[in-house]
This record gives structure tokens, C-alpha cells and sequence, in this order.
């Protein structure tokens, strides 16, 4: 019986917050193109053109990105300006209620999300990720206290603890990180919507549906996000009739 309710805690928390696994978060079909390391775009600086550089003195070869594309970054930007300015363009994409190709935006951000600028603590989220795959969840609590300890300023780490405390029903601890991944992220349109769902759990219904709408300024086509605003406007706004 446990396993299953694991099991179902962690089906609803992937739908709830989006959260996924390292091995789970390039899905076939999306075509998801992964951010440059940082050891790459050095070994790409000294390589010159037989690493796909222009030859010196050569011209740039600037033009605009492809529709439902963000350009990439600069080359003279430091690694976390670069990895915020392709978050601003992703955004800025995602939010177009007529894009097309949403789900490869989405996935994109998600992996922008992912990497933490540390390889140690990328190592500790996917440990973190694989004893949740394996329903070891306080092996997994004991990785993510880790995480958010050594790396306060990761959203995503706090997400990834917000998450889990949702999956074993600890409400008040998945609402407190929740709130530590939007002051660093406003934009996490995952946690915005794992709001919604507790706090229409609990009672908040004008609260989950103000954050279902937070959610979907920012990602129209998110999941869920409008089947729950239906369903809560019927609720609180039909009390107000």
C-alpha cells in the first residue's frame, strides 16, 4: 500500500511541479538543445576555427534567431549573464499564447533550470532525483537539506524539496519552500502551479486561483494550469454572485 501511494505522490508531484529527473528531462521528440559548459565554451575560445570558430579577423555571423527560437547568448557574456539572458528570451517565447513549439521552450527552461553552475551540486540533485525514482524519500530529504544548505541561491534545489514534501503530504514545509524557489525565480511556473494545487487542498481557494493565474501569465499553455482556474472561478467567484 505504501509503495503505491509513493508511487501516486510522485506521478502528482511531476504534474504538479514539474519536476524531473535528469535521464527524464530530454523527452524524445522535442529535440531540446542542451546549454554549452562552461569547459566547452573554453575549449570552443582556444580552439579557433577547427573548434567551429571564425577564422581571426573574420566577421561575426550575427542574425536573428528562428521563430519559436531564443538566440544565443553573446559570447562576451560571463556564464551566469549568458544563462539569464537565454532565460529572459525563453520566457519571452514561452509567453506567446500562439506559440507552436511550447513544449520545446518548456524544456528548455527546465534544463536551464536544472544546472546549478556547481557540478558537485548537480551531483547532489541527481542523487537526490534517483532516490526518488527509487522511492527512497528520506534518503531523498536527506540530499536536498544538502542542497539548499550548500546552495541557497539554486531555485531549483528548493523546488526540488518543495516537491518532495508534497509527495509525502507535508503541506507546510512543501509551502514555505515553495516560497524560497519564487523569491529567487518569480517566474517558476511549476511552483506556481504546485501552489495552486495546495492551496486549493487546503481550503485557499482564492489563493490557489490566484496562483494558477500567476502560472499561466507566464506559460498559457501550462498543464493543468487552466483546467484548474475553471474550476476555482466556478468556486470562488460564483460565491461572489
Amino acid at each position: 500500500m505504501r509503495q503505491s501511494v509513493i508511487r501516486a505522490g510522485i506521478a502528482a508531484a511531476t504534474l504538479t511541479f514539474g519536476v524531473q529527473s535528469a535521464a527524464a528531462q530530454s523527452q524524445p521528440g522535442l529535440e531540446v538543445e542542451p546549454l554549452p559548459d562552461q569547459s566547452e565554451q573554453e575549449q570552443s575560445g582556444a580552439g579557433g576555427s577547427e573548434q567551429g570558430q571564425p577564422e581571426a579577423g573574420a566577421a561575426p555571423t550575427e542574425g536573428p534567431a528562428p521563430d519559436g527560437e531564443a538566440a544565443a547568448p553573446a559570447a562576451d557574456l560571463s556564464e551566469d549573464d549568458a544563462r539569464a539572458q537565454h532565460l529572459d528570451e525563453l520566457f519571452a517565447l514561452l509567453a506567446d499564447p500562439d506559440l507552436d513549439n511550447w513544449e520545446r521552450v518548456q524544456a528548455q527552461i527546465w534544463q536551464a533550470w536544472a544546472r546549478s553552475g556547481s557540478p558537485s551540486m548537480d551531483l547532489l540533485a541527481q542523487r537526490a532525483d534517483k532516490a526518488i525514482e527509487e522511492q527512497r524519500l528520506d534518503t531523498a530529504l536527506l540530499h536536498l537539506n544538502d542542497l539548499v544548505r550548500l546552495a541557497p541561491e539554486y531555485s531549483e534545489g528548493w523546488n526540488k524539496r518543495a516537491t518532495l514534501h508534497f509527495m509525502r503530504g507535508d503541506y507546510g514545509p512543501s509551502l514555505d519552500d515553495i516560497a524560497e524557489t519564487l523569491k529567487r525565480e518569480p517566474r517558476h511556473f511549476g511552483a506556481l502551479s504546485g501552489l495552486g494545487i495546495i492551496l486549493d487542498r487546503i481550503g485557499d481557494e482564492a489563493g490557489a486561483l490566484e496562483a494558477y493565474r500567476r502560472a499561466v501569465r507566464i506559460h498559457p499553455h501550462l498543464p493543468g494550469a487552466q483546467e484548474g482556474i475553471k474550476k476555482l472561478e466556478k468556486e470562488v467567484e460564483g460565491q461572489r454572485l
